[in-house]
């Protein structure tokens, strides 16, 4: 499955962080996805690929009204 999503988007994982959290923020995007995780502020850069294989869900962060 492919998702859409971009730069200020939010995705929730299937396994969590070590920290606890399943929730990450979309800082770039390319060939490579930095993400950070949203409860400890850890950055990570994972390859496409892998990425689309762990994605539960993509919250859409519209700042429209």
């Amino acid at each position: 499955m492919s998702w859409e999503y971009k730069v200020g988007d939010f995705l929730v994982l299937r396994k969590k962080h070590p920290c606890g959290s399943f929730r990450w923020q979309v800082l770039r995007v390319g060939s490579d996805i930095r993400l950070l995780c949203t409860a400890c502020s850890r950055m990570v850069t994972l390859p496409r690929q892998d990425l689309e294989r762990r994605i539960r869900a993509v919250e859409k962060n519209d700042p429209t009204p």
